[in-house]
């Protein structure tokens, strides 16, 4: 992207994109009585524009037959035209990732008419995905057409497929968000402005057609207050969980077709026949089912009736898209996740009956929850959602239940839905927005500013001497006045003589110098050494140079982004760190004085009541005994141990007597410290804090010390062993640790 759009591209991209709007709504009006005309004729043996309701259907063979035949055509129609195979999205995105966003004209033709056909056979299918790919081919069709970019063609594909959804589903916020989470891969005014457009019109031509009421009736229910927002926590994670069977099922159905003994052209007659077997069972798990979607909502299905649906409607789209044959995902994910949803709604009525919430609304909030889990785009599963009811009361609870669900199906799954072709075919998706570091750091961040320069009196010699030894690849040849003449590159003196050594440098540097200003972009910098092909920007501020911009700079401009996703301390463990840093570079500046036996060392006794004891006493002694030392005696105040009278104090309420043990503390160390100077070696101590770990930190951060010595008394009366101090000690800080372990207390 080379910045802002200018005016004039934006109102080009504007004034197409409202011809797409107006095209998509008309294509979406046209899809749906066709899909209606199609399924009256060849099912209900009669003429109707109008979806039939599929309760009423008679179940005989003819519906086999009629499957299997909606099956070869699409087998016939795909070897004409392949991308009307599967629900088209992922096409759509391989054509915006890999192809420059150019689609076959004829897939705008192919697409539409072989979902009707297989959807108005009793296909499991919803029409939106086809709708998407008609819109998308149209827009990329335009784009072609037109002398637009690839950037361009892109945004006049999502304007399209946008479009279809819109007047689709009368849903034209979410189908602006849909198609940047799947489709544009990008968020800038440039691509905002014409979808909004697109979108709006396309939306006022599914009010005009269909109607502004909102698509599905909505349940009535009561959302309000906190108490509530757990039951709907538990259906995000069940959502979640929904999400990842739904999605390895389908990949793994199409797994089995890839190893089926017969050819791929077939596949999509034997899905047609699988689902017209599964519909002779249950017929109102065929077609779009938007009527079913209702009476799921409002509660006019029987538990056995929801169990039924949901089942079976998985299953035959299962055995359906997994055959490649045409149709799309949304309808029936929404019916699938709608029915689960109110069978868990019937679970918390009969569990909890004083929720007071409707099956209906946990059904409409696992619509949501389910659906952008499974094809990773939550935000836009929200307003989709909300725009389909219209309810700005199921907000809370369809936020919270959609990215639990997100959370639940992201740690389960590599792919969704949308992706998992895609990452057959080796092309990997981004999903994740954040902002170019290029483009928002400038030239003068990252630039080297102490630039190795020649002076415009240099000869060709002497820049040769410098080219082969100082390791650059170019100097720029400056004028007295620090003014950039021109540059010398290695590849300038590769094929001159030694004779030619002694030309002025400037006669063979190149004098068409690029040049950027410390305010520029790193973006517009990597542009200019690409479009060039050199390695090496001077970096000029009024007419002087100031610094060099390379490729290895801005490079290591990636590097801010990757400390920022790096994980730092808080601010307690940022500090411990530094006294270790700290220690360690006392150590280290030591090492000189050690190898020379001139060092005296320091040593930390942590200690309280085993002050005197034997096996201390011993250890001291052998410190003592290596050569020059010092000890420091840290006596954290903790109470003596003394069991009936710590019970009898707890059985009063009162606190231990803190006084008394600071007492107790400073004779025993009065004593030990007395003791270690009699043996020659110097020592000072004091009395800590009650925690032995607070109290060591406090001493560490004034003095260092070559190894701690903690003395505990045995296991069995031992509060430090309790809390196992020798092994924190030990992790806390950067320090040997010794343990002395007081073998009897009396």
């Amino acid at each position: 992207m080379k910045g802002p759009t200018s005016p004039a591209r934006l109102l080009l991209l504007s004034a197409v994109a409202t011809a797409l709007g107006l095209i998509g709504g008309g294509a979406a009006w046209v899809l749906i009585r066709l899909i209606a005309l199609i399924t009256n004729l060849a099912l209900f043996h009669r003429v109707g524009w109008n979806l039939p309701n599929f309760s009423t259907l008679h179940r005989g063979p003819l519906l086999v037959l009629v499957a299997a035949a909606s099956g070869l055509v699409i087998a016939v129609m795909a070897k004409w035209c392949p991308e009307i195979q599967g629900h088209g999205i992922p096409e759509a995105m391989d054509a915006v990732l890999t192809k420059q966003s150019r689609i076959r004209p004829r897939t705008a033709f192919a697409k539409p008419l072989s979902a009707a056909i297989a959807i108005g056979a009793g296909g499991p299918f919803g029409a939106e995905g086809p709708i998407i790919v008609t819109g998308g081919a149209i827009g990329s069709l335009l784009g072609q057409l037109l002398p637009v970019s690839p950037s361009e063609r892109k945004i006049l594909l999502a304007c399209g497929a946008a479009a279809g959804m819109a007047a689709t589903f009368g849903t034209p916020l979410a189908a602006v968000v849909l198609v940047i989470e799947l489709l544009l891969f990008e968020f800038s005014a440039r691509a905002f402005v014409p979808l909004v457009v697109s979108t709006a019109l396309a939306g006022g031509v599914h009010s005009a057609i269909f109607g502004t009421g909102p698509l599905f009736a909505v349940p009535a229910h009561d959302y309000h207050g906190l108490d509530k927002l757990p039951y709907f926590a538990v259906l995000g994670l069940l959502c979640g969980l929904l999400a990842v069977i739904v999605t390895r099922g389908l990949f793994l159905v199409e797994d089995g077709y890839r190893h089926l003994p017969v050819g791929s052209f077939w596949h999509p007659m034997i899905g047609a026949i699988g689902f017209a077997l599964i519909g002779l069972l249950e017929p109102r798990a065929l077609g779009v089912g938007y009527d079913v979607i209702s009476d799921v909502l409002v509660g006019k299905l029987t538990v056995g009736a929801l169990l039924a649906i949901g089942i079976a409607k998985l299953i035959a789209w299962w055995v359906a898209l997994a055959s490649g044959t045409s149709g799309g995902t949304l309808a029936p994910l929404l019916l699938i996740s709608g029915t689960f949803g109110s069978l868990f709604g019937i679970a918390v009525h009969n569990l909890a009956p004083g929720v007071n919430i409707s099956p209906g609304a946990f059904a409409l909030v696992a619509m949501a929850a389910t659906f952008g889990a499974a094809i990773g785009a939550t935000f836009a599963s929200i307003v989709f959602l909300f725009e389909l009811t219209r309810d700005y009361e199921i907000i809370l609870p369809l936020m919270l239940a959609s990215v639990v669900a997100q959370a639940v199906a992201g740690a389960l799954l590599r792919d969704n839905i949308m992706t998992e072709k895609l990452t057959r075919r080796n092309v990997r998706v981004e999903s994740d927005y954040a902002v170019d570091v290029l483009a928002s750091l400038s030239v003068g961040d990252v630039m080297t500013t102490d630039a190795e320069t020649l002076d415009c009196d240099a000869t060709v010699g002497q820049a040769r001497h410098r080219l082969e030894h100082d390791g650059h690849g170019a100097y720029p040849i400056v004028d007295t006045d620090g003014r950039c003449l021109a540059i010398i590159a290695r590849e300038d003196i590769l094929d001159l003589l030694d004779g030619d050594d002694r030309r002025p440098a400037l006669e063979v540097a190149s004098a068409d110098v690029v040049t950027v200003t410390p305010d520029q972009s790193l973006l517009v910098a990597l542009r200019l050494l690409l479009e060039e092909g050199i390695g090496h920007l001077p970096v000029v501020e009024d007419g002087r140079l100031v610094g060099m911009c390379t490729r290895t700079d801005i490079l290591r401009a990636r590097q801010r982004r990757f400390d920022e996703d790096a994980q730092q301390p808080g601010w307690r463990a940022a500090h411990a760190a530094a006294v270790v840093e700290e220690a360690r570079a006392r150590r280290r500046s030591r090492a000189t004085a050690v190898a020379s036996g001139a060092v005296v060392h320091h040593y930390l006794v942590v200690a309280n009541q085993t002050l005197g004891g034997g096996a201390l006493d011993d250890a001291i002694a052998e410190r003592v005994a290596l050569g020059p030392s010092r000890f420091h005696v840290l006596v954290p105040a903790t109470p003596a141990h003394d069991l009936y009278r710590n019970m009898v104090r707890a059985l009063e309420g009162e606190p231990p007597d803190q006084t008394q043990a600071s007492e107790d503390a400073r004779r025993r160390l009065d004593a030990t410290l007395a003791s270690i100077r009699e043996s020659g070696a110097t020592a000072d101590g004091e009395i800590g804090d009650p925690d032995p770990l607070v109290a060591i930190h406090s001493v560490l951060e004034r003095q260092h010390f070559d190894e701690i010595i903690v003395s505990t008394l045995p296991h069995s009366v031992s509060g430090w062993l309790r809390i196992d101090l020798p092994a924190r000690v030990s992790n806390t800080f950067d320090l040997p640790v010794t343990h002395v372990l007081l073998e009897r207390w009396d």
